[in-house]
């Protein structure tokens, strides 16, 4: 039930008015590893500079994650840095260095190729095709994401949309894919092309899970301590695709029950810096929140309504 994650591996400067984080864990194949291995274990490529304090990755290796996939390349590593407001909405990016990120091209080592779970995370849509041409027959495969990417690399994009089963975008990114302002009628037509499931990310307000014939909409966790959004979504996704690995089923209730796992994954990410929160997670705090998740949102309609 490995998973394979093919991603960005950074180190982030993150401010916020809560604190500040240099240097910090960061890369969507980072977080989406850090979520994903409480669930069952991943196999990670990518690449980082000759900078880069690979030991820091030490305790996703303990928990499971095959870093065998992960180069290391002689220059400076992907570096980014942002300030985010008071309410944690918004953010101004600082600085973005990709250093040797400019360059990956991911190597899936032959060990991985028999991936039945595959996250594609936010890169260049022609690498991620590149992929899925060095994997055998995976099962699920979902892709991530960005705006760049929609602008620059459309065509690559729409090839890449016929190839996967879930496509995993903002509400911002979902309306510039489509064209469309509602968000309904942006589901309907990138189902239209290709995946078989989308999931739009909303960040504070929850994610929703349209299928070619329902609905699923997941409120966003409500806390008291938030320090940090950044790799919420990636997190989200590594909750997501776990948990679907782990049930090994893909039916209407395993997707539902995957954005309730991703949410609370994605709730968990942003009560630290980085990565940090995931350290010492437990099942059982994971267990309990979803557990919450289905208290917050479960009612019993009236005797009389009819139904």
């Amino acid at each position: 039930m490995s998973i394979l994650v093919v991603g960005s591996v950074a180190l982030d400067t993150v401010e916020t008015p809560f604190g500040r984080a240099d240097d910090a864990l960061g890369g969507s194949a980072t977080f989406f590893s850090a979520a994903a291995s409480l669930f069952g274990p991943v196999q990670l490529v990518g690449v980082v500079g000759s900078d880069y304090p690979t030991g820091a990755l030490s305790f996703l290796a303990e928990r499971g994650v095959d870093l065998s996939g992960l180069e290391q390349a002689e220059g400076e590593s992907f570096r980014w840095s942002g300030v985010y407001s008071f309410d944690l909405n918004s953010r101004e990016t600082l600085e973005t260095r990709l250093g040797v990120f400019a360059e990956f091209q991911p190597k899936i080592p032959e060990g991985f190729r028999d991936a039945e779970w595959v996250f594609l995370g936010n890169i260049d849509p022609e690498l991620q095709l590149n992929v899925l041409e060095q994997v055998h027959a995976p099962k699920f495969v979902a892709c991530d994401t960005m705006n760049l990417w929609i602008d620059i690399r459309r065509d690559a994009l729409m090839r890449l949309l016929g190839r996967v089963d879930l496509l995993l975008v903002n509400d911002g990114e979902a309306r510039q894919l489509s064209g469309e302002h509602n968000l309904s009628l942006a589901a309907r037509w990138i189902l239209q092309r290709g995946p078989r499931y989308l999931v739009i990310k909303k960040g504070e307000h929850g994610a929703v899970l349209f299928t070619p014939h329902s609905v699923f909409f997941a409120p966003g966790f409500p806390l008291e301590d938030v320090f940090d959004p950044t790799g919420a979504g990636d997190a989200f996704a590594g909750g997501f695709m776990g948990y679907l690995a782990q049930c090994g089923r893909t039916d209407e209730g395993d997707l539902r029950r995957a954005v309730i796992y991703g949410s609370v994954l994605g709730s968990f990410a942003v009560e630290k810096f980085s990565v940090e929160r995931f350290r010492d997670l437990s099942a059982d705090e994971i267990e309990d929140r979803v557990r919450l998740f289905r208290e917050m949102t479960v009612f019993e309609l009236p005797v009389d309504a009819g139904v």
